[in-house]
């Protein structure tokens, strides 16, 4: 190999990235709610009247997982959907008061793990991590002209 295992930046960042998702799922699980529940909830409330299409490029997530989460999120009464003034077509995403209530909830329990990860660094070195893995994400950017490598 090229790169060994222990420099293979990617490999670091997935590692924390599924421990923390374990460890919020966890968290939200007694509440009911998945961690891209939880993701959309918390979108609509601070951009409410999403369209679907929008809550999913938000969320970065597909449409076809946005359209599961909300069927999900419908059915336990945490949204509704209202018809958007001008576009017939399309639908505005609201919370409702249960979904407002469930949202203050996880965030709580969110922000407990987040601030579990800033405690193990000085202020100083929160804004150096936030910083270098802004870099790393600039890396991954097309390049001017090319075109853009998605996914989805």
């Amino acid at each position: 190999m090229e790169m060994p295992l222990t420099e293979r930046i990617g490999l670091h960042i997935k590692r924390v990235e599924q421990e923390l998702m374990a460890a919020k799922h966890a968290a939200l699980r007694p509440l009911g709610l998945t961690v891209p529940q939880y993701v959309a909830l918390y979108t609509l409330d601070d951009q409410p009247g999403l369209s679907a299409a929008a809550l999913a490029r938000a969320c970065l997530v597909t449409p076809q997982t946005i359209a599961t989460v909300l069927t999900n999120l419908e059915a336990k009464g945490l949204i509704i959907r209202q018809p958007h003034p001008w576009h017939r077509k399309v639908a505005e995403l609201r919370l409702t008061d249960d979904g407002r209530r469930l949202l203050a909830q996880a965030d709580a329990k969110a922000v407990a793990i987040e601030q579990r990860i800033a405690d193990g660094f000085s202020p100083e070195e929160r804004a150096l991590l936030i910083d270098l893995l802004a870099r790393a994400s600039s890396q991954l950017a097309p390049a001017p002209g090319q075109p853009e490598n998605r996914t989805e």
